[in-house]
């Protein structure tokens, strides 16, 4: 979808790009070709096929950040398909105390093949050389929450490419938070159906008091179910997205395939809390 996209060039806007396509012009190798008449000066179209020029450039060299900085952030799903090969799928679980002593507790970090998670105290340290292997992030809700936090308590600078989903979602329909979208599209959780942000917290509250490995074992397994869920959730918004383009050939269809999370969630533990804090098993 990024190559049959011209919103990133200087003075062109959705309305333009539309018109474009309109004509015919639906990819940059159309736009760049000497035979393509374009509605514009001479002048500009010299400018705009060098600026083309220098996109081919940063795409070559896997620059998602070049595109990221130029695009509105609406139409940042664009970037997916050309950037899923280095595209990390995150989420974070935090100690909810409210700052100066809230803290990051867990970390998922998911690239459509191998999960990996960080817990305080252990590994947190080695999440800054991992993500930064990636050009393109996808969260839920990460502008606002996980990229802020990770910035100020990892000092972590996070400049990749970003796609919130939250954003993404809630312009086709999908709304409820991230719970609330997955089950609209029929995605359950099965044993951990119902533990939220919240209940996160008093796992791992539960797991520092007592240090109960089943606790951290059910947190992690959580935070990842929370991470490896964003993939499926990133395929359909941009297959949805692609509705309103002229590209429906570009639609992924392959279904991402859910990756075996190694942790898994202990009910007795889930019980125990929801009886503790809500007075009910």
């Amino acid at each position: 979808m990024l190559q049959n996209t011209f919103c990133h060039l200087p003075g062109i806007g959705f309305r333009t790009e539309r018109q474009l396509w309109d004509r015919g012009v639906h990819s940059w190798d159309v736009f760049q070709a000497e035979s393509t008449p374009l509605p514009f000066g001479k002048a500009r179209t010299v400018a705009l096929r060098k600026d083309l020029g220098h996109s081919l450039a940063h795409l070559r060299e896997n620059d998602a950040r070049f595109f990221a900085e130029r695009l509105p952030s609406d139409l940042h799903w664009r970037l997916f398909r050309d950037f899923r090969h280095s595209t990390a799928y995150l989420d974070i679980e935090t100690t909810g105390l409210g700052l100066p002593d809230d803290h990051i507790t867990t970390i998922a970090l998911y690239d459509g093949k191998s999960l990996r998670t960080y817990i305080h105290g252990d590994n947190l340290h080695r999440f800054a050389a991992d993500i930064a292997r990636f050009e393109l992030i996808v969260t839920y809700n990460g502008k606002c929450f996980d990229l802020p936090f990770i910035r100020s308590f990892l000092e972590v600078e996070m400049d990749q490419a970003h796609i919130d989903l939250r954003y993404v979602l809630r312009s086709l329909g999908y709304s409820g938070g991230l719970k609330g979208c997955e089950r609209q599209i029929g995605i359950g959780r099965d044993t951990l159906e119902g533990v939220d942000g919240y209940f996160a917290v008093l796992l791992w509250q539960d797991y520092v008091e007592r240090n109960d490995r089943k606790a951290l074992q059910t947190l992690l397994a959580y935070n990842a179910m929370d991470t490896v869920n964003l993939e499926k959730l990133m395929v359909l918004a941009y297959n949805l997205k692609l509705r309103d383009t002229p590209f429906p050939e570009l639609r992924i269809d392959e279904d991402p395939v859910t990756p075996d999370i190694p942790f898994e969630p202990d009910i007795d533990t889930i019980n125990r809390i929801r009886h503790r804090f809500f007075g009910y098993a």
